[in-house]
């Protein structure tokens, strides 16, 4: 925006924010007035005195020389502008291209008309206005990145926020300061927490004071103005209460971030909602990021390299990575195998060749396969997996790859995975950006995620698997009998070609395929799926993990066999009994960036998995 359109829609902001404060007055400590008249575009009831503010704002912006998008909580997404009133969805009209120039908004317009309704009704003193100003660009979608003008108004008391994008913040027209407090005993606190986050109530615990007003927008930027240190809502804002209130913030100096320290730049759309964190200062917010991610970022000294072996390109690979934390200043040990492979590679007279060929085949990682220091004894740096005694992993290859690793190291070993497989679901990052997350990581930008672990019970032997267990025949197309009991009690007898018993982590692989359902890795729970059942109503079951599950093989003369993580297969025979629990051991993981679910489902499980280059170039 430039000067002059920013001066339209501050104009149209203060109109807005003036306009409500009157026609809310008579309103103010009414029963009536928090009386539920319809239920909100967002999903929420309405209050009749929410319905009074959004009216006076549509009417203003309809009204307005200049078209605009408007995204509220009530009545949704609009177009509004020049006497006309029209719904749209606001992530499809961004991207149209056959509007004119004549035809196209010129501002996103987030509001909140009403933030702490509830406060409202009861004439306690902490409501007030949100309004966010985003810039338009046809043709793709806006996010929070956009938003370049915020307005927060308390109608309680008249303290009014603004900001403007690069310029700073201010309230009642001083220029704002956030407080100096960097440790979380002296800190004041305020928002929502959510029952049952113990996280969380180690945060509360150790906080000074806690306050819940409830508003968001306001508290929010309290915390611009120093009279809060620390804000949180774990429950999940919607991107209309948060869009002004983070601009506030940002302008201020403050660190507005998702739970897991990643900045906010979600899409601008009534229906996005995200956990916040926000603090006064990065030291604060670190404090707090830890603690919410149950996360001791110790200083990592000594890290394992593992890789997938049958290919040049991820051997090559870990040799750079291998330079890399060397160079970092940090202890390495070497996967026997990897090391007597890079050994073998080093002293290949057609090296250079094959490095050439490496890169050609694979030009997204050219530049990090350039001047690789191979002077290194890695017979010196090699260790059997089994014995790996460093504070982080890191495992280059596939799914297949990592759970191997995972299987033979100390379950206490936190893992990174590198993907340099076909799918990679269970990998941290693609390999192009290998180097600026371990260089996050060496700094202690990172937090540890922790997956449940089964450990399998048979005659008198254990085992254990992080995805899934398959029980199956030993002969091909031949069918099993088996009863399934939970903490004891039978919940089917099925005839099937097999069984799976999956935890979360697995349930996006062979236990998907086979018709059960993708479930969250923070679920307690595990997956009990049929594979090709013979009976019609069979399903698949979930059961809490803090039950032990017993598959028996009930027909005689067949026998199964059992494979952990597609590693480890045993066999079990008539009336033999194979027993589930959850391991009190977990698996742990190294994560940069909250992209390690949903986003990956959606990323990497409607590709189909192999790709062209997988096909073709096998080294």
């Amino acid at each position: 925006m430039d000067a002059k359109t920013k001066q339209i829609a501050t104009d149209l902001a203060y109109e807005i924010i003036r306009e409500v404060s009157r026609a809310i007055r008579p309103y103010v400590g009414k029963e009536e007035s928090g009386e539920k008249v319809k239920m909100g575009a967002d999903g929420t009831p309405t209050s009749l005195i929410d319905v009074i503010a959004e009216e006076k704002i549509i009417n203003i912006l309809k009204n307005a020389p200049v078209l605009s998008y408007i995204v509220s909580e009530e009545i949704g997404e609009l177009k509004l502008g020049k006497g006309t009133k029209r719904s749209v969805i606001l992530t499809q009209e961004l991207r149209r291209d056959d509007l004119k120039p004549e035809e196209t908004p010129i501002f996103i317009f987030l509001i909140d008309p009403v933030d702490g309704t509830n406060n409202a009704v009861k004439e306690i003193p902490a409501f007030g206005i949100s309004i966010a100003v985003a810039s338009v660009n046809q043709g793709r979608l806006a996010t929070l990145n956009d938003v370049e003008l915020g307005f927060v108004s308390n109608f309680a008391n008249g303290n009014f926020f603004e900001a403007e994008k690069g310029k700073g913040c201010w309230l009642n027209n001083e220029e704002v300061q956030p407080s100096d407090v960097i440790n979380i005993s002296d800190m004041t606190l305020g928002g929502f927490t959510k029952s049952g986050t113990s996280e969380a109530s180690k945060l509360v615990d150790n906080a000074r004071r806690m306050r819940v007003l409830g508003s968001v927008v306001l508290e929010l930027s309290y915390v611009a103005s120093g009279r809060y240190d620390a804000f949180l809502d774990l429950r999940g804002s919607r991107i209309i209460d948060i869009a002004a209130s983070k601009l506030i913030l940002e302008e201020a100096g403050c660190i507005i971030t998702n739970k897991y320290g990643q900045k906010l730049n979600n899409n601008l759309s009534i229906y996005e909602k995200t956990i916040v964190v926000a603090a006064n200062n990065k030291i604060l917010h670190k404090q707090m990021i830890d603690i919410l991610n149950d996360n001791q970022t110790d200083v990592i000294g000594k890290i394992g390299v593992v890789s997938r072996i049958d290919q040049r390109r991820p051997i090559l690979f870990s040799a750079k990575v291998i330079d890399y934390l060397l160079t970092s200043g940090r202890e390495v040990e070497i996967e026997r195998r990897l090391a007597h492979k890079l050994t073998e590679l080093k002293e290949n007279p057609d090296l250079s060749n094959i490095i050439r060929k490496v890169k050609e085949d694979y030009p997204e990682i050219a530049d990090s396969l350039n001047n690789i220091n191979f002077n290194i004894d890695y017979a010196q740096l090699a260790q059997n997996v089994f014995d790996f005694d460093c504070d982080m992993a890191v495992i280059l290859g596939g799914d297949g790859t990592l759970l191997r690793a995972q299987a033979k190291m100390k379950p206490e070993i936190p893992i990174f995975g590198i993907n340099m497989g076909t799918v990679g679901f269970l990998t941290e990052i693609e390999a192009t950006h290998t180097f600026d997350a371990l260089n996050d990581i060496l700094k202690g930008d990172y937090y540890k995620e922790k997956r449940t672990r089964l450990v399998v019970s048979h005659e008198n032997h254990n085992f254990s698997a992080m995805n899934e267990v398959v029980v199956m025949t030993d002969k091909p197309a031949k069918m099993l009998h088996f009863e399934i009991q939970v903490d004891g009690e039978i919940i089917e007898e099925v005839r099937a070609d097999g069984l799976i018993v999956s935890t979360p982590s697995g349930s996006t692989a062979y236990a998907m395929s086979a018709g059960g359902p993708i479930v969250d890795p923070k679920v307690g729970g595990f997956v009990i799926i049929p594979i090709c059942p013979y009976k019609l109503g069979v399903r698949p079951f979930v059961v809490s993990d803090n039950s032990e599950i017993t598959v028996k093989l009930l027909k005689k003369g067949k026998n199964a066999v059992f494979v952990m993580d597609g590693q480890i297969n045993e066999e079990a025979k008539y009336e033999e009994e194979i027993k589930f629990k959850k391991s009190d051991k977990d698996a742990y993981f190294i994560r940069t960036s909250t992209k390690y679910f949903y986003e990956k489902v959606k990323d990497k499980l409607n590709k189909g998995g192999i790709d062209s280059k997988s096909r073709c170039h096998n080294e």
